[in-house]
């Protein structure tokens, strides 16, 4: 067991930002108490831990995912979600959380999927010392906020690279249908797109872009794209102040009665409320 001693956090928590596209909403390093838990609830940001030492537990829609050293482990806005400190080898780990307009896309470049939302790493240090440098340069001033969101940056081009080995080969047409049909959704989400016109594009069937983006991405294409728009929604909603149906029509949704059906199954709150939670949240 953890001495008692050896116990400790260092946390850096921002207070207030101008920078839209990307900003740190806290970052730091501990070590936990032993069954230290954390949730169940939910973040307003992008959340990822590395584990240095210890063990522990995290829990996200209803699966759970026992963790070791040069684990990490993803938690994105407004999912349910639990973390817990092993009672006898309780974890170290270092974190960021963050979030702005372009949070999703850097996540979506990670290694994780809504299937697997934790990756061990290939190389662990170099994750950590990208995780330190971002708590290293924290500090209230403008220069610090702008050092931090860079190395923030670094940090996420190393999990973008991990992303890219742990992928099929280049070789592999299965992951060149599946990147080729992520960018063709990326560029045009915002059009009223369908699963045959992504499969047209990348020039394979239905049927087998939903069996290569099952086996690579561990969801339909169908799911992808809803849950990429009501992620940009999301981004949106926090981001201007467009009215829900201008937001709608921004994500690729041309019925405001239908584009409120859908975010409330994904988010599981409507997006008049999600918004509402937001002004509360700000006010």
């Amino acid at each position: 067991m953890e001495n008692t001693e050896t116990i400790s956090k260092q946390s850096y928590k921002q207070s207030y930002t101008d920078n839209v596209e990307l900003s740190i909403f806290n970052c730091g390093h501990e070590c936990c108490q032993p069954g230290y838990t954390w949730g169940p609830g939910v973040r307003d940001h992008y959340l990822i831990h590395l584990v240095v030492a210890g063990r522990g537990l995290y829990q996200v829609g209803g699966v759970s995912f026992p963790l070791q050293p040069g684990d990490l482990f993803l938690a994105k806005p407004n999912q349910l979600i639990t973390y817990a400190a092993d009672e006898t080898d309780p974890w170290e780990y270092y974190w960021v959380g963050f979030n702005g307009a372009c949070a999703n896309k850097l996540v979506q470049a990670a290694p994780f999927t809504d299937a697997r939302p934790v990756h061990r790493c290939k190389d662990p240090q170099m994750i950590r010392d990208a995780l330190f440098k971002i708590y290293e340069s924290r500090g209230p001033e403008p220069q610090c906020e702008a050092l931090m969101t860079g190395y923030l940056y670094i940090f996420m081009a190393h999990l973008m690279k991990e992303a890219r080995d742990i992928m099929p080969s280049p070789g592999s047409s299965s992951s060149q249908y599946v990147l080729a049909a992520i960018k063709y959704i990326q560029f045009n989400y915002s059009h009223d797109i369908s699963v045959d016109d992504i499969a047209k594009a990348v020039g394979v069937s239905r049927s087998h872009l939903y069996r290569v983006f099952m086996s690579n991405v561990g969801q339909s294409p169908i799911d992808y794209l809803t849950n990429y728009r009501i992620s940009e929604a999301c981004s949106l909603l926090k981001s201007t102040n467009l009215s829900i149906a201008e937001i709608a029509v921004s994500v690729g949704f041309f019925d405001q009665f239908y584009f409120s059906r859908v975010f409330k199954k994904v988010k599981g709150i409507p997006p008049s409320k999600y918004a509402a939670t937001l002004e509360k949240e700000h006010s």
